[in-house]
Parts: structure tokens; C-alpha cells; sequence
């Protein structure tokens, strides 16, 4: 019997407080990788980045428009490629006024151009191109609204509300073939949208996406467009998609860092509920702790013996809490958040780094909560632990 198998059996001593235990490391555990894949999959835009794919839009802030007269002098500049426009339109379906999805006006013969990652069936793409009121729209958000091709549906906009509702036609569906790409995204045309609105607020775009001919010329030819546009009536910012990408979720950078330091707090609270068992275990069996020097063990075994029963709590809760959270996390609320969240969750998994790390982390703080208690009951001398009751 080695000291390691000693520990083990001794786990089981007190079966229900083990029990207790290891189930509070795995909640701990499950509560960590939660807020890690939360974090993960909040960045997982910008983490995806297409490295040859170049932003523009107003140089004060994302929501103020651009002149559409600009997407000529984009498709002009040396190294692009191909170059289109989107408008944020804000709709809402009134028969799930509940429901957040994204909804675009878009350049329909360029916009799958620049963003291939997107996936249209050719005689979908056909009828849609046909359809001036036409939408094409992800299969998750059709599945989740019930909505098939051919449906009529009405949004409301609460930024264009030049109509009380803006009628559309479901031509059909786009895939992602992509992780980055929103499953749950309302494209249509933006020719409709300018064709409604007040006169004063046509030929105007969101902002514009450009690819380049090459990667390592992105940032240049931002800069150099930047130029272009800088005499002119409205400034703008060029940016690569991942700078792009961060920017736009700047906003949310204090909750993202607020989550990491809950992720870490629950597992010092983990730790600290560890070593309180640790602490209760090696009182109750000092009198053990002194028969085991008198016949030849030494403080060093005795401080492995706690460790070792620390470290295999921890790993038993760490690797009870990793089971529970693929079903819970990745099965349960990824794919809640996948069909509702999509444009801020488009890719809820967890990845393997996360799980390695919980399990790590796990181990490591085992042994930090065993320290103490390793240490204390190391250095007992055997009368004093012969003596003691606990």
C-alpha cells in the first residue's frame, strides 16, 4: 500500500462530507468554465478575424452614417478587391417583440462577395437578387420563428420609422460556414430602404467592408483611405476586421474583465472550502499522523499523505464538474444562447484549452488548500500527537 492508494482510502472515510465536497469543486468547476467560454465565445469574432478583410466606417463613432457616394472611391483604391455597404436597420418582428435578431440592409450584389464565410444556394441567391423586397435569413432564426420561404413578414424599426411596418418575403436561407458567422442575422436589400425613407436621409450607409488583395497590405490601405476621405465633409476609420471587431465590443470590455475576475474568485472560494475539509480531516486523525512517526514515517510522508488526499478531492470534483458542463454549458446554454443571442454568441463551445486549464487549476489549488494543514501536521512531534484529542 503506497501513500498515494493510503489517501485515496481515506477519502472515503467520511463519505458524506467527501461527498459534499468533491460536489462543491464541481460546481466551482462547472461555474468557472461557464464564465470562461462566455468570455471566449463573446471574442470569438474578433478571434476569427478574416486577416484580409479592411472596415470603414464614420470617424467618430459606429453609428453615425457615411455618404454613399464613398463605396466608389473605396472600390477605386489600389488593392481592393471587392468592396460593399451595410445599413444597421433595427427590426422587429411585433409577433415576438421579445426576440433580439440583427437585421441588415445591405449591398446585395457584393455583400456574399465580401463575406464568403455565409453560404447561399444559387437559385436562392437568384430569387432573392429578383425579389426587391426579398430577405435572405439564417437557418437558426427561421427555425426559431417558424418563418419558411415564401412567408410575408413585417418588421418595425425604431430607426427607420419612415413606415409603420416595412413589409418583407422570405426567399430563402444563408448557412455559416464560418464559426464567427451569425446564424441569426435579417439581410435584405438596401435599395428598399432608401427607396422608403425621407429624402434627407438617402444615400446614406452604415458602413463599409472591403477585401484586400492581400493581408499584409490591410492596414496600409486603410491608412491611405483614411487620407482619401480626411478633406472631405465626413471623416472616417479604416480598420482590419479584428481591430474592427474589438472596437465594436470595447464597450463591454469592463463586464468581460469583471466575468474573468468572477471565474478566478470562484475558484479561491473552491479552495478555501477545500482546505477547510482538508484542515477537519488531518485534526481527526493527528493520533494516526503520530503512530505513523513512531513506526518510522517521516514529516515529509505525512505532508504527502494530506496532499495527496487534497489533490484527489480536487481532481475528482474537477473532473465531475468537466461532465457536467458539456451537457450543461456547451449542450444546455450554448445552444439556448446560439438560437437567441446569435449576433453577440454566434459560436458557444467549449474549448479544449478551458477544460485542460479548469482541471489544472483544480490540482493546483488542491494542494494550496492542503498546504497548511500538510505542513502543521508534518511537523508534529509524536508525543504531542499521541496526546491530542481531536
Amino acid at each position: 500500500m503506497t501513500l498515494v492508494g493510503l489517501a485515496a482510502r481515506n477519502v472515503l472515510r467520511n463519505k458524506f462530507r467527501a461527498a459534499l465536497t468533491i460536489l462543491g469543486v464541481a460546481v466551482a468547476v462547472l461555474t468557472f468554465m461557464m464564465l470562461r467560454t462566455v468570455v471566449a465565445a463573446w471574442n470569438v469574432g474578433a478571434d476569427y478575424a478574416v486577416k484580409d478583410r479592411l472596415f470603414t466606417r464614420h470617424k467618430i463613432t459606429f453609428v453615425m452614417t457615411l455618404p454613399k457616394r464613398y463605396i466608389t472611391d473605396l472600390r477605386a483604391a489600389p488593392h481592393v478587391k471587392v468592396a460593399t455597404f451595410s445599413n444597421w436597420f433595427g427590426g422587429k418582428d411585433p409577433r415576438h417583440d421579445k426576440e433580439f435578431f440583427a437585421t441588415l440592409a445591405v449591398d446585395s450584389p457584393t455583400y456574399f462577395q465580401v463575406f464568403d464565410e455565409y453560404a447561399v444556394q444559387p437559385d436562392t441567391m437568384k430569387a432573392w437578387l429578383e425579389d426587391p423586397q426579398g430577405a435572405l435569413v439564417g437557418d437558426v432564426l427561421a427555425k426559431k420563428l417558424g418563418w419558411k420561404v415564401g412567408d410575408k413578414v413585417n418588421l418595425e424599426s425604431g430607426i427607420f420609422a419612415d413606415k409603420p411596418e416595412w413589409e418583407f418575403h422570405i426567399t430563402g436561407f444563408y448557412e455559416a460556414k464560418a464559426k464567427s458567422a451569425d446564424r441569426s442575422t435579417f439581410l435584405f436589400h438596401w435599395e428598399y430602404l432608401n427607396k422608403n425613407i425621407a429624402t434627407r436621409r438617402q444615400d446614406q450607409i452604415g458602413w463599409m467592408a472591403a477585401r484586400i488583395d492581400s493581408p499584409g497590405r490591410t492596414a496600409d490601405v486603410g491608412l491611405a483611405l483614411d487620407k482619401v476621405f480626411e478633406e472631405r465633409e465626413v471623416q472616417t476609420l479604416s480598420q482590419d476586421e479584428h481591430a474592427f471587431q474589438t472596437s465594436f465590443l470595447a464597450g463591454f470590455s469592463a463586464v468581460l474583465a469583471a466575468i474573468d475576475i468572477v471565474s478566478v474568485v470562484i475558484l479561491a472560494i473552491m479552495m478555501l472550502v477545500l482546505g477547510n475539509t482538508i484542515a477537519m480531516g488531518a485534526r481527526e486523525r493527528t493520533n494516526e499522523y503520530g503512530v505513523l512517526k513512531a513506526i518510522g514515517f517521516t514529516g515529509g510522508h505525512i505532508a504527502v499523505f494530506v496532499l495527496a488526499e487534497a489533490m484527489l478531492i480536487a481532481l475528482l470534483g474537477g473532473l465531475l464538474g468537466v461532465a457536467l458542463a458539456y451537457p450543461f454549458v456547451e449542450k444546455g446554454i450554448g445552444r439556448w444562447l446560439e438560437e437567441n443571442m446569435g449576433g453577440f454568441f454566434p459560436y458557444f463551445r467549449i474549448d479544449t484549452s478551458v477544460t485542460v486549464l479548469a482541471l489544472l487549476l483544480s490540482l493546483a489549488l488542491g494542494a494550496a488548500a492542503a498546504a497548511i494543514p500538510a505542513i502543521r501536521a508534518s511537523r508534529l512531534r509524536v508525543v504531542d500527537a499521541l496526546r491530542r484529542v481531536a
